[in-house]
């Protein structure tokens, strides 16, 4: 068997209620992300790209699946808030959340096939780009790369396709995404992780109406691996084929920040104090080369800004959504906090990365005293989960932030616990209209 056929038992295994469950918190999650996003520069730029005024046009009855995987597909890492799997360096939600609900809603399929799909999904995007992101970072942007698969996977059995490697072979052919988009402005990272979506949905479109692929797309001399990743490890990709569903290793992101600046974020929290003279981090490089910026002069730049992401916290407390407009980068507390910050790297965190990203931070007062805090892990992830109360509250925050009622946003946040006993998606798409329709009668922001 080729390693996608082994891929696709490994991710079709049976689910349980909690498997379900989780998929079900991931898909609310995303749908947060996506609402609060639809205003930004980003998500206006894709809504005119589909002839679209609000995202609630995604959602409709006669909505076209792959518009609605590529619009949605674009919004998830906007604002920063998007999942993520450490080992593989994935935003996995972001291209598998979109492609999953776009095809779930044109085949009308029940909410636990809906979740399901996800799972299943996820298990492939992370499989592949654990085994791509064996030796870290490589030139590849892995949400779209390595994200495709996942989305083709979960297209595949929505669909209902015999032979769903097939479509793994071809989203293989379309997989794309290099990192030129973290090193200028713009908006390169939503455009790859709204063609991944698209592209898995299409892979299984085209399996569907007769195409096939190359068997072996993953370990072939000519295939994924050996041409995107030579530095893969393809055993990875098999390996502990019973182990819990990889969904449940994903980390929810309880701050709108890169993900590299959380767990220094979280030793901020915990030092909570009078303003420090000056602060050292020490951290992983990867870290260091993503968010080394004491002068962020956008949004954008500001999410991965250690510094700044520091500043807030010692002096706001958890960073919201507003902390990285410019009236928060222009304010000279943080201005100046910002210049008191250090950043160096340290050895046995680079070490232990991707597996752990964790930071150390040592605050300086006025007479010299020190206080540390040691974080290898941070909020969110499975080893300091989030609670599904602050999971709920997130989604109510981002979906408010779109444009819902607080009504709205609630509804929406039952309609996806409720997905697990879902006959159909008849009450999800109901409450996705209501939430999503920005500036509806009902749906002040909040």
């Amino acid at each position: 068997m080729t390693l996608a056929e082994q891929l696709v038992g490994i991710a079709q295994r049976p689910k349980s209620e909690a498997d379900l469950a989780r998929a079900a918190l991931h898909l609310l999650d995303w749908l947060g992300c996506i609402a609060a996003a639809q205003g930004s520069p980003a998500g206006q730029s894709a809504l005119r790209f589909a002839g679209w005024s609000q995202l609630a046009e995604g959602v409709a009855p006669d909505a076209r699946a792959e518009e609605t995987a590529f619009v949605t597909g674009a919004l998830g890492n906007v604002l920063e808030m998007d999942d993520l799997h450490r080992a593989s360096l994935l935003h996995v939600g972001d291209v598998v959340c979109a492609a999953t609900l776009a095809a779930a809603l044109t085949r009308g399929v029940s909410g636990p096939a809906l979740l399901s799909a996800l799972v299943s999904g996820y298990e492939v995007a992370i499989r592949i780009g654990s085994a791509a992101a064996a030796q870290g970072y490589a030139p590849w942007y892995n949400s779209a790369t390595c994200g495709v698969f996942g989305a083709a996977m979960a297209s595949a059995e929505i669909a209902g396709l015999a032979h769903p490697a097939d479509a793994l072979a071809q989203a293989g052919m379309s997989a794309s995404g290099i990192w030129q988009c973290r090193l200028d402005p713009g908006t390169g990272k939503q455009l790859a992780t709204a063609q991944a979506a698209r592209s898995g949905l299409v892979a299984a479109q085209l399996v569907e109406a007769g195409f096939t692929g190359p068997n072996r797309i993953l370990e072939g001399e000519l295939g994924f691996f050996a041409i995107y990743y030579p530095n893969a490890d393809p055993h990875v990709v098999t390996a502990q084929p019973d182990a819990d569903f990889a969904i449940h290793e994903v980390s929810f992101k309880p701050y709108p920040a890169c993900r590299h600046t959380h767990a220094a974020i979280a030793a901020a929290l915990d030092l909570a104090g009078p303003p420090p003279a000056r602060v050292e981090v020490a951290t992983y490089g990867a870290a260091l080369t993503f968010c080394d910026n004491p002068a962020p002069e956008t949004a954008h730049e500001a999410r991965f800004s250690l510094q700044h992401c520091l500043a807030v916290a010692l002096t706001r407390g958890a960073p919201g959504l507003a902390d990285f407009e410019a009236a928060a980068r222009a304010d000279p507390v943080l201005a100046d906090l910002r210049a008191r910050i250090t950043l160096c790297e340290d050895a046995g965190m680079t070490a232990a990365f991707p597996g752990q990203m964790g930071a150390r931070l040592t605050l300086w007062s006025p007479d010299g005293a020190a206080r540390s805090r040691n974080r290898a892990t941070a909020p969110g992830d499975p080893e300091d989960p989030l609670s599904t109360a602050a999971i709920n509250a997130k989604a109510h925050r981002n979906l408010c932030h779109g444009g819902a009622s607080p009504e709205a946003a609630t509804g929406l946040i039952e309609a996806c616990h409720a997905l697990p006993e879902a006959r159909d998606l008849t009450p999800l798409r109901r409450a996705l209209t209501r939430a999503l329709t920005h500036g509806a009668a009902d749906a002040p922001l909040c």
